[in-house]
């Protein structure tokens, strides 16, 4: 058995020395670590998360992180930490262990200090491939830390910034930057605050889309955006031959912003995965996208239309379209209008094994000689904001993406 330092009695050690109370939870977490026997030779990843609903914790503070920093800075086989639902106001640890490569910092209480901090310690770092800062209200002005940044940093691959307040100039300088950054591959841009009708962001990011080669996976989830934004969009992306992964739902696209989606549908050979959720593309819109499917793209394999106002025409549309292109291998339709013909439709796919039960979000049921259809909690990526309190946290039945496209593992 490879001989390591104990991280419980450094902790133990540490607090003594620095006069701090010791965190119960983080104790027994070190002392899990301890017993972890491949701790030397492939590193951990030390999950010290404050949401754990089973048993009551002591969520991890500011003063813990530098007690806890203080053990790690020498620990080389930690590969990552993980503070999700703490109450952590700064950090400056990221170039201190020159292994940490997944730093998860999600819904803690980290603000504008905080993030400048975080950002200027990558620009040093060189390890970092993977920083989580969801819900974190870093703002307009923790947004162009970033952004400045990702100007510098060349190894970071994977950024999420979604619910984090950043504005319009903050979105406009992160774009920029990503038209000369070749390293970030997936990037999570969800939910900012927008005052603008005029769609000046969406149209900075087109302009990314068309010099980026590098990006593979974007979020634009809740950026107001109508049928003009998708509409740039698409014209990059007849130019953009690496992003696979377009995840646009809680928009404002209609139909007429589809049929933008499907032209480009029919040429483009990159996209794997379109997240469409929480728009309102009715029938026509389901239509436009099932000949487009059926008749020329063959590279799509994940499509989700959840909550767009679609009715029994455009869901059968697209349940022929499956029947004609084999590539399209996920499906969610929850939220929409079922007739009876489209509860057929898809307990055939179903039931002839086109579609895998485990891959889409409805399940049919039979009662008094009719066919129904039930939600299923599977999805593109269900456990974005939780993970089950028990049992499997990465399920690939409720998180799909990441069956799909890889670079989204931890997105």
């Amino acid at each position: 058995m490879a001989v390591h330092p104990d991280l419980h009695q450094g902790y133990v050690l540490a607090c003594q020395s620095l006069g701090r109370p010791e965190n119960p939870f983080i104790a027994c977490v070190l002392q899990e670590a301890d017993k972890n026997d491949k701790i030397c030779t492939k590193g951990i990843t030390l999950k010290i998360a404050g949401n754990n609903h089973l048993e009551p914790v002591q969520r991890v503070t500011d003063d813990d992180l530098q007690v806890l920093v203080s053990v790690l800075s020498n620990a080389v086989f930690v590969t990552g930490k993980l503070f999700s639902f703490s109450l952590l106001s700064a950090l400056s640890g990221p170039q201190e262990n020159s292994t940490l490569r997944y730093l998860n910092l999600m819904f803690n209480d980290i603000g504008t200090s905080g993030a400048e901090l975080i950002a200027r310690a990558l620009h040093r770092n060189e390890t970092l491939v993977y920083l989580r800062m969801t819900g974190n209200k870093i703002g307009n002005k923790g947004g162009m830390f970033f952004a400045s940044m990702l100007q510098i940093n060349s190894t970071l691959e994977k950024l999420d910034l979604g619910d984090c307040d950043m504005g319009m100039q903050s979105l406009i300088a992160t774009a920029t930057a990503l038209t000369q950054n070749k390293s970030v591959k997936a990037i999570n841009l969800n939910r900012p605050l927008l005052y603008s009708q005029e769609e000046e962001t969406t149209v900075h990011v087109a302009v990314m889309l068309k010099k980026n080669s590098s990006l593979v996976e974007l979020h634009l989830c809740k950026h107001e955006m109508k049928n003009f934004g998708v509409e740039r969009l698409c014209e990059a992306l007849y130019e953009n031959s690496s992003l696979r992964y377009l995840d646009l739902s809680c928009n404002k696209i209609t139909r007429d912003g589809v049929k933008f989606l499907a032209e480009l549908l029919k040429w483009n050979q990159t996209l794997e995965i379109l997240d469409l959720n929480a728009n309102r593309i009715e029938d026509d819109g389901a239509i436009y996208l099932s000949e487009a499917l059926a008749l020329n793209n063959r590279t799509l394999q994940a499509l989700s239309v959840v909550s767009n106002n679609i009715s029994g025409k455009g869901l059968i549309a697209l349940a022929d379209a499956m029947k004609a292109n084999t590539e399209l291998s996920y499906i969610y339709i929850w939220g929409n209008k079922f007739d009876e013909a489209t509860c057929i439709a898809f307990s055939e796919l179903i039931e002839t094994g086109r579609l895998k039960p485990s891959r889409t979000d409805v399940e049919p049921y039979e009662v008094d000689g009719h066919v129904h259809l039930a939600e299923l909690s599977h999805g593109l990526k269900k456990h974005y904001y939780w993970t089950p309190s028990c049992g499997e946290g990465t399920s690939r039945d409720a998180n799909a993406s990441l069956a799909v496209a890889a670079v989204s593992e931890h997105l």
